[in-house]
């Protein structure tokens, strides 16, 4: 897979996130290999490929850990590259990491509590009402220590918590690991809903190809840290090579 896809719509603002030629090492062994992609104002955007493409290196790299070596990271044209990760969050960038992360000896209540701090405190309990509302399993949990919720319902915790921070873009990062179909359609359906309601931009990182592309207005595939095809969920979803790579050979 190296051609590269056109997308269809042609966007002519200044990308909310555009990452240009960026390069990441870990040591000496190269792992983003110029890395280009662009998120717009208001779109879901999926980055799909295999476990160990490099999708959570791009993640961690947008966030400043690691350091890009060459290239650049552009929030609304504004350079980030080399910014201190607690500055980029205060930008109102948020992220869900791969594996949760949650803090298991915290109750539900000071996980969000925690994800709130940049945000304005008056309005913590409107915040803490919508994310509630989004994941009512996590109020029923509220008193809970987050390291006795079950999987979803951390995964659920990972991202509301995220939310309470008021961000502007949310970063993503294998929303889905790990969890029950059910649960998996649970995810991709609150995300659908910030989306459409609350405008929310969303970089999604995902192995599940076909809930991901289904869901994202744009998508990009990594293959070995490069950018192999761009184009929208439903080109790809049409793809025979995405198909015959990610969707079961295209039985789905």
């Amino acid at each position: 897979m190296s051609a590269q896809v056109a997308t269809t719509t042609v966007a002519t603002a200044v990308p909310l996130l555009a990452v240009r030629g960026v390069k990441t090492y870990y040591g000496n062994i190269i792992a983003l290999r110029g890395v280009d992609l662009e998120v717009h104002d208001g779109e879901i955007v999926t980055l799909i490929g295999a476990n160990g493409a490099g999708k959570s290196t791009l993640m961690m790299t947008i966030f400043g850990n690691p350091r890009a070596r060459e290239g650049q990271i552009l929030y609304e044209g504004r350079d980030i590259t080399h910014m201190p990760t607690h500055e980029i969050v205060r930008l109102r960038i948020a992220q869900s990491p791969e594996g949760r992360r949650i803090f298991g000896r915290m109750t539900v209540l000071e996980n969000l509590q925690l994800g709130a701090t940049i945000a304005d405190p008056a309005r913590f309990e409107e915040d803490l009402a919508r994310v509630l509302r989004l994941f009512p399993r996590l109020k029923e949990r509220i008193d809970q220590r987050g390291g006795t919720l079950s999987g979803g319902e951390q995964q659920m915790l990972a991202i509301a918590r995220a939310l309470v921070s008021r961000p502007r873009l949310l970063l993503l990062d294998e929303p889905s690991l790990g969890l029950a179909p059910l649960l998996v359609k649970q995810i991709f359906a609150a995300i659908r809903e910030l989306n459409e309601r609350e405008k929310l931009t969303v970089f999604l990182v995902e192995q599940n190809a076909f809930h991901a592309l289904k869901l994202a207005h744009r998508g990009y595939v990594m293959v070995n840290g490069e950018i192999t095809l761009s184009g929208t969920g439903r080109e790809l979803l049409k793809r025979p090579e995405i198909r015959a790579a990610y969707l079961e050979g295209g039985r789905r």
